[in-house]
């Protein structure tokens, strides 16, 4: 998740890395299965490129050697042209630094990824990322195959098709995934509470993301359904809000359950639809002793404390969708009420290396107004509310069941 949070174009282009890496083999890239970290999500610039100059005690003698034994020796030398090769080169770079986010995208992959980015794409409508070193489900998009054929947020990938995900990246995972529509894929997963994997076969399909769904209920009480963090989410939001005014009540749940996350953008502005102007919505933590960059409202606040509101987050609950529900949590906005969010949070910068390759590269970790590190292990709920396996079976929702019972309390 990662879904994407932030674009911006940069013409400039990062000087030739052929003569610092080894050959490795090539990975496939992309963000979400089927598909981003929305880029989310997480947020993904880009930036201006700097060349490094100092790297001269370095001895390169090594990887032209291998170089030449492998165009010499390897059965497989006519396969592959230089071309192949120097991409293959920036992809072991870029895996060298043991960052499951840090990818090279060549000019497939590249395309693949901006067409992602659009909202639209050929898959099975999931997103994937790796928590604690296993292959997991962050979050099935609602009404796709992977959420039709019962993929859940949480769900371990032990294999995709016949090959075990041991070890492998999200980004060769999700070029596993990804397919022609009308073709299958079968993925054995495991789920928390059960004692041993199970296949399921997903036919894939041409995505759209959902973005957002109202319910003006007959109590006192409306909902809003968000389900992605797009680029034209806000405007969406506030339609839903001024849905939400005209309908003259003050209690509102928001539910971010599933919801991977997305743009950066689109998170500050619908939290300024809630804080006051100036206040810190997020930061972005470098790291080294950097100065922590500080994301404020924009102060369109609309709510005073007249406003009843309760948050609905689980384990699909990432990225851009932690950094909305810690920022109205912290400022004793919104309640939270359900599972642990997932913690996805951190940051990824899309920079140019020629005009149709890229690289995505860990910059940065989200911080709540408070400091609280969203990608440490997520955000706790104000109250804590499972979904048992009898609620699913039943159709039950107690998560939203006691949100309502809250609000009608107030």
């Amino acid at each position: 998740m990662i879904k994407l949070n932030k674009i911006k174009i940069n013409k400039t282009l990062i000087y030739s890395l052929l003569s610092l890496v080894l050959i490795s083999a090539v990975f496939f890239v992309g963000v979400f299965v089927g598909k981003r970290n929305i880029l989310d999500v997480d947020k993904i610039t880009n930036v201006y490129n700097k060349q490094d100059t100092t790297q001269t005690d370095i001895d390169f003698n090594s990887f032209w050697k291998a170089w030449n034994i492998l165009n010499d020796k390897s059965i497989y030398r006519n396969d592959i042209n230089n071309q192949d090769k120097l991409w293959g080169a920036i992809q072991g770079l870029a895996s060298s630094y043991g960052d499951p986010y840090t990818v090279f995208f060549d000019p497939k992959e590249n395309k693949s990824f901006n067409e992602e980015i659009k909202g639209s794409f050929t898959g099975i409508g999931a997103e994937v990322d790796i928590k604690d070193e296993i292959l997991t489900i962050v979050s099935p998009l609602r009404n796709t195959p992977a959420w039709n054929a019962g993929i859940k947020a949480g769900d371990k990938i032990v294999k995709i098709d016949d090959k075990t995900t041991e070890g492998m990246s999200v980004d060769e995972a999700v070029s596993l995934i990804r397919g022609d529509k009308g073709t299958y894929v079968t993925l054995t997963i495991f789920r928390e509470g059960e004692n041993k994997t199970r296949e399921i076969k997903i036919i894939r399909d041409i995505i759209n993301y959902p973005i957002i769904e109202t319910e003006n209920r007959d109590d006192e009480i409306f909902v809003i359904k968000f389900y992605s963090f797009s680029e034209n989410s806000f405007s969406l939001f506030k339609n839903a809000i001024n849905e939400f005014i005209n309908s003259g009540k003050s209690k509102l749940i928001l539910d971010l359950r599933g919801n991977p996350g997305g743009y950066l953008e689109s998170a500050v502005d619908i939290a300024s639809l809630f804080i006051d102007r100036g206040s810190i919505v997020v930061k972005e933590d470098f790291g080294d002793g950097e100065k922590v960059e500080e994301y404020r409202s924009k102060g369109n606040r609309i709510f005073n404390e007249n406003l009843k509101m309760i948050i609905l987050v689980d384990g699909g609950s990432a990225s851009a969708s932690e950094i909305l529900s810690g920022a109205l949590s912290e400022y004793n906005i919104a309640t939270l009420v359900g599972e642990q969010t997932f913690g996805k949070g951190s940051v990824q910068e899309l920079i140019p290396v020629t005009d149709d390759t890229s690289l995505k590269v860990t910059v940065a970790k989200w911080l709540t107004p408070n400091g609280v590190s969203i990608s440490d292990k997520g955000l706790t709920p104000n109250i804590i509310v499972p979904i048992t396996e009898e609620d699913i079976k039943n159709g039950n929702d107690s998560q939203m069941d006691k949100a309502v019972e809250i609000l009608l309390k107030e």
